[in-house]
């Protein structure tokens, strides 16, 4: 069935289909004729987009306004970004100079970080939908920093985005707020044990969202990403080095398992929660389809450098208390040790998770395996002198 709904309300239009031969709902979007369109039951529109390019939004002059927190950051880049090839307006906050590339990226910058709270109102001014992504991830830190950033710019960014009319909110979580799983796979009803600062001051930003989905007039969904790896990102980095130079070491024998999600996956995920009808009110797990031993997760990192695997193995005991003297040594100094004890719980914590809540309410469907992860992320580590 060919219909042409050029004329329809582009807010009753759903999209399919966003790049790369990914398939999701998407948002009000106008399409040239030659797409197919059709109508379900319930005389709602869907849209097939063939070409990824094919965005017709300034034919009808309706670009939504985005708000993002941590748009300069790997995940919160590389969402807007989609979100601008998609035909949306984004917006986002920095307090230090922007880079050539921020500045030519299209995204409008407001001056500001998320202790400038009284800098919200200019961020979400318009905005149909916020994506909070940023967050205090350094390693360690203040139980009060962690709180202060994680919580208490949350709290008052859901008030901001009240008053901004906003429809719906998306929090930034993470899988760390569910410590080690005890019984995996676990799913988004496990058990809470946060074991850092970090991961405690996410869960208590978690129960602000909670606390606002009883609530009309904004729909607030939460999302507990996996360990976000692909090209953009470095906090993997020393870990491909360090196999790549034969320099690994594991610490303990446990056998914990890894949950991965590749940068593109996840990015899709995050648009789902966006635009899904069924998204409001829920807490999702974005992750990879599978998780692995975290051993064979460090095999499959040698075998895309084409090194030998690792196997040498120091007693957990032994790597704690290097941690410690580190943590002691870089305290008085203002710096971040080299190998801080929570680094540590990668061989000791285990992370394994269902993700079948996403698959069944949002049809959330991740495409790139590991291998192929890996590859792209290499390529990128090169291209950008990171990696030999």
């Amino acid at each position: 069935m060919r219909k042409n709904f050029r004329n329809q309300d582009p807010r009753n239009i759903i999209e399919i289909g966003i790049s790369n031969d990914r398939f999701f709902n998407g948002d009000a979007i106008a399409f040239a004729d030659q797409h197919a369109w059709t109508q379900n039951s319930d005389d709602e529109c869907i849209a097939f987009r063939r070409r990824p390019e094919a965005i017709y939004m300034n034919e009808i002059g309706y670009q939504p306004i985005i708000a993002v927190t941590g748009a300069t950051g790997f995940v919160g880049g590389a969402l807007a970004r989609q979100l601008l090839q998609m035909g949306y307006r984004v917006r986002s906050m920095c307090r230090r100079p922007l880079t050539e590339a921020e500045r030519e990226s299209g995204i409008e910058w407001i001056e500001g970080s998320l202790t400038d709270t009284d800098r919200f109102d200019a961020l979400l001014r318009d905005a149909r939908y916020c994506f909070h992504i940023a967050a205090m991830f350094r390693t360690e830190g203040p139980r009060k920093a962690f709180m202060q950033v994680n919580r208490d710019a949350t709290r008052a960014l859901l008030e901001a985005s009240r008053r901004a009319g906003v429809e719906r909110f998306i929090y930034c979580s993470s899988i760390g707020v569910h410590g080690n799983v005890a019984d995996a796979p676990a799913d988004e009803n496990a058990p809470f044990d946060p074991r850092d600062p970090y991961q405690e001051s996410k869960l208590r930003a978690e129960d602000l969202c909670r606390d606002e989905m009883g609530r009309p007039g904004m729909s607030v969904v939460i999302v507990r990403p996996c360990s976000t790896y692909g090209p953009g990102d470095t906090r993997m980095l020393k870990l491909f080095r360090l196999v790549q130079r034969r320099r690994f070491l594991f610490a303990g024998r446990q056998t914990p398992n890894f949950h991965p999600v590749y940068i593109d996956d996840l990015v899709a995920g995050y648009i789902l929660t966006m635009v899904h009808p069924d998204a409001p009110s829920g807490t999702f797990i974005l992750g990879d389809r599978v998780f692995l031993p975290l051993r064979d997760y460090v095999r499959a990192v040698a075998t895309a450098l084409d090194v030998p695997p690792p196997k040498a193995t120091i007693p957990y005991s032994l790597a704690l208390m290097a941690a410690r003297l580190c943590e002691a040594l870089y305290a008085p100094l203002g710096l971040q040790p080299p190998l801080p004890r929570r680094r540590l719980t990668i061989f000791k914590h285990n992370r394994a998770f269902s993700i079948r809540r996403a698959q069944t309410v949002l049809g959330y469907q991740p495409l790139i395996n590991l291998e192929e992860g890996f590859r792209r992320t290499i390529t990128w580590y090169r291209q950008q002198g990171m990696l030999a």
